[in-house]
């Protein structure tokens, strides 16, 4: 077992919250060699970023941006932080974050906690090189025109990252993802598409999983008509399956892990009809082997992203996944992952 794999059983037996902030301190303080090169097999391209490979970081665990070096250093494609909120805020009382164990499941209600727009921006500035980060957009919970933070966000974030999200589905925001329905959308990227100008830095959209199909064709229009590069499938649930065992299965606050992998895979299979190759797709949610990873690319995703299996796991997953999916691509025939994304469409 590797270093980084002990240290994450020890950060397991700690109180959730307690070893998500300590994971954290120990990935911006540690000085990690460099990952081996990737193999040339697993590159694809996402709205033009070109990544060596297509295992990315979902936002929510470094949502300040403090250890991008760190991470960057764990052999993800690409690295996504947040979300950051135009203020500090809080987030919710504690305890807010409940590990699922027997389910391999992660219940949060966090709230957006975070050291606001201004720390962020500071620590994207002073980013690594050769690495690809994407910061994501929240809005603060007291702000009543919520589109308002996001254009802040994408203005005080212009040249910073190369990549943003714009997040309307955390379901620990009251009112937030009913930014998701058709004539909000339309008003938000309609103010973001005025805000980014001649700005060429791909802006995406993380939808909830709880959409039906019909709603997830509405916003594939929706930012297809307001050039959005692409769509992130999906986010946290609200749902709670039968088949939950863990005594906090009833907790409230978004699940995330592998009781959500059905819906996701649903979700995006959605957006993949809707999309019909217009529009790139990133996909999260239950990802946790290499085999489930070449699944979404399968379905239509160019990439996807991980982060409540990690919890599992440990870092070496990404290894794993890397390792098990360069072969899948390589025993169907494909010599990159983006062609077994177009094979798909």
């Amino acid at each position: 077992m590797a270093m980084t794999d002990i240290g994450a059983a020890v950060l397991r037996s700690l109180d959730p919250e307690t070893a998500h902030r300590l994971a954290i301190q120990v990935l911006r303080v540690t000085p990690l060699p460099a990952p081996r090169a990737d193999d040339p097999v697993l590159a694809t391209t996402v709205a033009g970023l070109r990544l060596t490979n297509p295992v990315g970081l979902a936002a929510g665990l470094d949502k300040n941006g403090e250890a991008l070096r760190g991470l960057s250093r764990l052999g993800f494609g690409f690295v996504e932080c947040g979300s950051v909120t135009p203020r500090p805020q809080p987030g919710n009382p504690r305890p807010r974050l409940f590990r699922l164990s027997e389910d391999r499941a992660v219940i949060n209600r966090m709230g957006f906690n975070n050291d606001g727009l201004e720390a962020f921006a500071a620590r994207l500035a002073r980013r690594p090189g050769g690495a690809v980060i994407g910061a994501n957009l929240g809005a603060n919970k007291e702000t009543e025109d919520k589109a308002a933070d996001y254009v802040a966000g994408l203005r005080r974030l212009k040249g910073l990252a190369d990549y943003v999200t714009v997040n309307v589905s955390s379901p620990n925001t009251p009112g937030l993802r009913d930014l998701q329905g058709r004539a909000a959308l339309d008003d938000l990227l309609g103010r973001l598409a005025e805000a980014r100008g001649g700005d060429p830095t791909p802006v995406f959209l993380k939808i909830a999983p709880d959409l039906g199909g019909a709603e997830i064709g509405l916003i594939v229009e929706a930012a297809l008509d307001h050039g959005i590069d692409a769509l992130i499938v999906a986010n946290t649930t609200l749902d709670r399956p039968e088949t939950l065992r863990s005594q906090d299965r009833n907790e409230s606050g978004g699940l995330s892990g592998a009781p959500l992998k059905a819906r996701a895979r649903a979700a995006l299979k959605a957006a993949a009809e809707a999309a019909a190759g217009r529009l790139p797709l990133i996909a999260v949610g239950g990802i946790d082997s290499g085999a489930e990873a070449y699944d979404r690319l399968r379905a239509g995703a160019s990439a996807v992203q991980i982060y409540s299996a990690l919890v599992f796991e440990g870092p070496g997953l990404v290894g794993r996944i890397k390792h098990e999916l360069a072969d899948r691509l390589k025993s169907d025939g494909f010599s990159t992952a983006a062609e077994a994304t177009a094979a798909a469409r």
